[in-house]
């Protein structure tokens, strides 16, 4: 039987890590296998998957996602967990999860039924922190073990590094020397460094530290309402 694949990303704001779930989810079920894609970003409600509902359930994604009714007159502090969302994982395929950013994020997950099981031999929801180094809180090595720090325990790391129109191969490449050894210095494996498909082109199957490379494609510039 083949595992499923639980994963939650997380990262801070503008690490790019919605667009690393979408990717992932989408890559996912190309390959046949049944994906559910969960938006539990609460930080930032307005910045939601809704809008790109649609296009993800036409490319064999289930999508939980906020409806705009649903968050019209709500502040952030009011914002409800849907009885859907804390149910997010009893689904019989793979699940991946948009988690909000930083600490107020991770506690979410306290909210959704078996992310944490008793059973040692069940499967076990990982969490992925994708990394932008050109972020003011993750710009340095030193300043992406404080941040891991503060957040907790987390599964992994991803190289996201991208500077908008800026960005460059070296810049990626950059960012994966500074991830690859803070990953280093808290023990932990960096997963991929993620860029869009023209860059990941350039950069070929492994960045300069050895990561495997993941191509993105770009959904979230589509995604305000």
């Amino acid at each position: 039987m083949v595992a499923r694949v639980l994963e939650a990303y997380v990262g801070e704001y503008a690490s790019g890590k919605s667009e690393n779930a979408i990717n992932r989810g989408c890559q996912l079920a190309r390959s046949g296998r049944r994906v559910r894609l969960v938006d539990l970003d609460l930080v930032e409600p307005f910045y939601t998957l809704r809008p790109l509902k649609r296009r993800l359930e036409r490319e064999g994604l289930e999508v939980l996602a906020w409806e705009t009714s649903e968050l019209v007159g709500l502040g952030e502090t009011a914002i409800p967990l849907k009885k859907e969302m804390t149910n997010a994982l009893a689904f019989a395929g793979d699940v991946i999860i948009d988690l909000g950013y930083g600490v107020d994020g991770r506690k979410l997950l306290n909210l959704v039924r078996g992310c944490y099981p008793t059973d040692q031999e069940g499967p076990r929801l990982r969490l992925l922190m994708v990394v932008n180094a050109t972020r003011p809180l993750t710009s340095s090595v030193s300043l992406i073990v404080a941040y891991i720090q503060e957040f907790g325990a987390v599964d992994g790391l991803i190289n996201n590094t991208h500077l908008g129109a800026e960005t460059t191969v070296e810049l990626i490449q950059e960012g994966a020397e500074l991830v690859t050894e803070a990953a280093y210095r808290v023990g932990l494996p960096v997963v991929a460094t993620s860029a869009l498909r023209p860059y990941a082109r350039r950069i070929g199957a492994y960045d300069r530290m050895g990561n495997p490379v993941r191509p993105l494609d770009r959904y979230m510039e589509d995604a305000f309402w």
